[in-house]
């Protein structure tokens, strides 16, 4: 269909509907210029708390609609492509955190958003790579279950004194990609560059970076640093909003691989089609919701 086409007409269902489009910093240059709110996970699960519309288009994965809906339980909650889910988030399952609940009765479970949520239901507190290591430190209990990121896991254990960190072996598929030699080779190919990568990397990789944060602190810090160069570690999606805000600056992924092929499957045609037929909703046990809900919460609380 054509491009103007669909931009028309995702934005009068979008007021006919009484919508909001909140999309990924990973989603297509298109989605993310049609949505009302784009950021990261962090950020987005703020919006969904606070949004007054009764529609929630969700252009991400299916956890993170998920979260959404379990924060809004009166909005109806959709997401445009039934099939975006996150290898991360299924990783792990109820049963099997509940099985390493059971070896370690006395410690916090730390669950990392990228999760289903009957997960988080039996988790202690959620986190987001923005607010990881601040859920960690605010938790009294010297031992910490964090799930299911053995990344992010492992950069918490590095800031956090104190804690004994216990991790999933679960990773991201995306940032896993990355090699030491993607850094060598793009930090030999651009040496004046400032390296920023995620805490879904792994140690090597985030041990020869400049800087390590969420898709929102990278994007911040960019915006922020004298420095003109910079090689990007997380996924490509990102470099659609550091172009558009500093068209002075120069950007290279530090691998062709970075692409997230579920955040992917979003298109404009599937948020027009979605908002047209209100298709592929999102819906929560209530039992599971309301557990859920407490993790998250506590999650929102921490500044």
């Amino acid at each position: 269909m054509d491009k103007s086409f669909l931009v028309n007409e995702i934005k009068r269902l979008k007021t006919e509907r009484d919508a909001c489009i909140l999309a990924h910093n990973y989603q297509v240059p298109e989605v993310q210029d049609i949505a009302d709110i784009v950021g990261d996970s962090f950020a987005l699960s703020r919006a969904a708390a606070k949004i007054n519309k009764k529609i929630i288009v969700f252009c991400g994965v299916r956890f993170m609609g998920e979260s959404a809906k379990i924060l809004s339980p009166d909005k109806k909650v959709l997401i445009p492509s039934k099939y975006a889910g996150c290898p991360l988030s299924d990783s792990i399952t109820a049963k099997q955190l509940q099985a390493m609940k059971s070896k370690y009765p006395d410690a916090a479970v730390v669950c990392y958003v990228n999760s289903s949520a009957e997960v988080k239901a039996i988790s202690d507190i959620c986190c987001t790579s923005s607010n990881a290591v601040k859920v960690v430190e605010s938790l009294k209990e010297d031992e910490v279950l964090f799930v299911p990121d053995e990344n992010l896991a492992g950069y918490v254990a590095e800031k956090v004194n104190g804690k004994h960190i216990i991790p999933w072996p679960g990773h991201c598929i995306t940032h896993a990609r990355i090699t030491v030699e993607d850094l060598v080779k793009t930090s030999e190919e651009h040496p004046e560059a400032e390296v920023l990568v995620h805490p879904e990397v792994s140690e090597e990789i985030r041990e020869s970076s400049d800087f390590v944060g969420s898709t929102s602190q990278i994007i911040d810090h960019v915006h922020k640093s004298s420095n003109t160069e910079f090689i990007i570690g997380t996924e490509i999606g990102v470099l659609h909003k550091m172009k558009k805000d500093n068209p002075d600056k120069r950007f290279y992924l530090m691998s062709p691989r970075l692409v997230c092929e579920n955040m992917k499957m979003t298109s404009l045609e599937s948020v027009y089609r979605c908002l047209l037929n209100m298709q592929y909703e999102i819906s929560v046990p209530e039992y599971i919701r309301k557990k859920a809900e407490n993790s998250l919460e506590k999650m929102l609380c921490i500044e």
